[in-house]
């Protein structure tokens, strides 16, 4: 198993460290279960994959995805929170009783409310200090929310079947890809918490009519608020904004996949909202040039 294991790192590092990888791996598994010989070849593989694909935490590429991570599983469960939203909206504006409603729901419909609740609830566990747990189940609802989207019937099948999926695969990875070394620490976390309520709060006051003057906001609310998050941490670290910048992009497919399916048939305000991040990284790197490094 160990040969087959090495195969996954690259050739020069395989060259350089796989004697000793498969002599330690050999002794950690000497007489356990096979339960924990797969798990510790699982954590060998998942190495393997982040060397091969520079996500290490001395990488640039795996501080950008660690920096993105507690955003990216913020926004997931900002756009899940407006769908479940809308769905408890839809049930007590109906004047069937939500009992009868509950009890007459069939499975998809059942699965796709349990894999909203589990990316909700998984993102405030990882976001609250237990990250493992709670992105693990973020993670089993975004996989959840993908499959049936490819599945079940949908009133807009066509682009459903691919945007939903489409932005679930793109935050699991993500969310998987983050170091272990590098988790969220409270900072982070506190920030990325704040960014979810502050996106989640007003968009639900729009869907339910409690602000009279607005009707809609297109999905750009929650955009704009993640791409100001990304200004705040680039003026609070005095930086140029690349890393910042970046790192809100790969944390907005699921609030872009909420604003491409809302301005499907009328793609002006889509195309406008695909400026805003673009839009940040700008301000933010005019804004460090005015103040200068720390």
């Amino acid at each position: 198993m160990i040969d087959r294991l090495l195969l996954l790192y690259p050739a020069g590092y395989r060259a350089a460290y796989g004697p000793e990888i498969a002599g330690t791996y050999r002794e950690m598994t000497a007489g356990v279960s096979r339960r924990d010989r797969l798990r510790e070849g699982a954590d060998l593989a998942a190495h393997a994959l982040r060397v091969r694909f520079g996500l290490g935490s001395a990488d640039p590429l795996g501080r950008l995805v660690a920096s993105a991570a507690p955003f990216a599983l913020a926004a997931a469960a900002v756009s899940a929170g407006i769908r479940f939203v809308r769905w408890y909206a839809g049930i007590t504006a109906s004047p069937t009783p939500w009992r009868v409603a509950l009890r007459t729901m069939d499975g998809p419909e059942l699965l796709g409310l349990l894999s909203l609740l589990l990316v909700c609830a998984g993102a405030i566990v990882a976001l609250t200090g237990r990250w493992a747990a709670g992105s693990a189940a973020a993670v089993c609802g975004l996989a959840g929310t993908a499959v049936l989207a490819v599945v079940a019937t949908h009133p807009n099948e066509y682009q459903y079947r691919i945007v939903v999926p489409v932005a679930a695969l793109l935050t699991i990875a993500v969310v998987l890809a983050c170091p272990p070394d590098l988790r969220p620490g409270p900072g982070a976390s506190a920030v990325a918490g704040a960014m979810a309520a502050t996106a989640w709060l007003p968009a639900i006051a729009v869907e339910a009519g409690a602000v009279g003057w607005v009707s809609t906001d297109y999905g750009g609310w929650p955009l704009l608020v993640l791409a100001a998050t990304g200004i705040a941490l680039a003026l609070r670290a005095r930086s140029s904004g690349l890393r910042e910048s970046g790192a809100m992009a790969l944390a907005s497919p699921p609030l872009l996949a909420d604003a491409c399916l809302l301005n499907w048939y009328s793609p002006s305000p889509f195309a406008a909202l695909l400026l805003v991040l673009p839009a940040a990284a700008l301000l933010s790197a005019v804004a460090g040039r005015v103040r200068g490094p720390r």
